[in-house]
């Protein structure tokens, strides 16, 4: 699904109510096997299969987020805290003064979990403008059900047959399978409330096994998790209908 929209053509989409959606990535390392933009991929895959699914307009991808947590490992380029938030912030910001009804943030990376949720808040408190983060919702239930391999534990998925087996699905040129290694990390008694990084806790930056992935999977995977995510956007846009009278000077 393209994102070279003209001008009068994103304003037109906006004008008849088409909500946006803004893929958030990051880049950082995902194991030996998978490319550092895997959770910008794997944004954008569900941002571009929700898109006809709530008549979505898909906006070009953030693909730099907060992952402090894996500069043990090269490659792995990270934004502060503060900036995730504030680039969320201004294009929120921008996307009402354009007249959008609301906002929809499809975020690929924990970290960015916290910072995209202020700026979601600001944005609420400074002038009303509703603005949805979705981190994945059914995940836990989709992997339950398709994946074969044992989780890492706390929620996490990590290089694992889940992100491997979405990757294989929507970009199997940037997945070197023979490089795929199974790892579980010890978890330490104080974790996830003390902050560790990636490479603190195994060598590989995996959690999980990542052999057991497949291109089918991911797809299933990709099925389900849209059709969850499609049910919160529903619900979201029913409780903010558009409304073509606010003040959209108030940012």
């Amino acid at each position: 699904m393209s994102t070279h929209h003209s001008s009068p053509d994103l304003g037109a989409l906006l004008a008849a109510g088409s909500v946006p959606l803004l893929p958030f990535g990051a880049f950082e390392q995902h194991g030996p096997h998978l490319p550092l933009s895997t959770d910008t991929i794997m944004a954008r895959a569900l941002a571009e299969r929700l898109c006809p699914v709530v008549d979505g307009v898909l906006l070009p991808a953030v693909e730099y987020g907060q992952t402090t947590g894996n500069d043990g490992f090269p490659g792995t380029l990270s934004l502060s805290f503060d900036t995730v938030r504030a680039i969320a912030g201004d294009l929120i910001s921008a996307l009402h003064r354009q007249g959008a009804r609301a906002l929809v943030i499809v975020n690929g990376d924990f970290g960015n979990r916290a910072p995209l949720a202020l700026a979601a808040r600001d944005a609420k408190e400074r002038n009303g403008f509703p603005v949805l983060v979705l981190n994945y919702p059914g995940m836990t239930e989709a992997f339950a059900a398709i994946g074969t391999s044992r989780p890492a534990g706390f929620g996490l998925h990590h290089a694992d047959e889940l992100e491997t087996s979405i990757v294989l699905a929507v970009a199997p040129e940037a997945v070197d399978m023979s490089r795929a290694v199974a790892e579980y990390p010890v978890f330490p008694p104080d974790f996830p409330d003390a902050e560790y990084g990636m490479a603190e806790l195994g060598a590989t930056g995996v959690f999980g096994d990542p052999t057991h992935a497949t291109a089918e999977k991911g797809e299933a995977l990709l099925d389900a998790l849209t059709a969850a995510a499609a049910r919160l956007i529903g619900d979201f846009l029913r409780l903010h209908p558009q409304d073509r009278t606010g003040d959209r000077t108030r940012d």
